[in-house]
């Protein structure tokens, strides 16, 4: 088993929550941060790569919408 630091966990553990789709003031609760600014400064990169998916998402729903 790998040495891993309680940190680690807790950013693995945010880091699969915004994954998901957790909405980020959720994750910002939930660790504690006084701020969601703090939460999205520290996991944007998530965000980030969720940005495809939104798309394809956003782009089935308007060709669904304009049938």
């Amino acid at each position: 088993m790998p040495n891993v630091r309680l940190h680690d966990l807790r950013h693995t553990h945010a880091t699969l929550m915004m994954m998901a789709g957790v909405n980020p003031k959720v994750v910002s609760e939930h660790l504690g941060h006084a701020s969601v600014m703090t939460t999205m400064d520290i996991y944007s990169h998530v965000l980030l790569d969720m940005q495809e998916d939104a798309v394809d998402r956003f782009s089935k729903l308007v060709s669904t919408v304009s049938r």
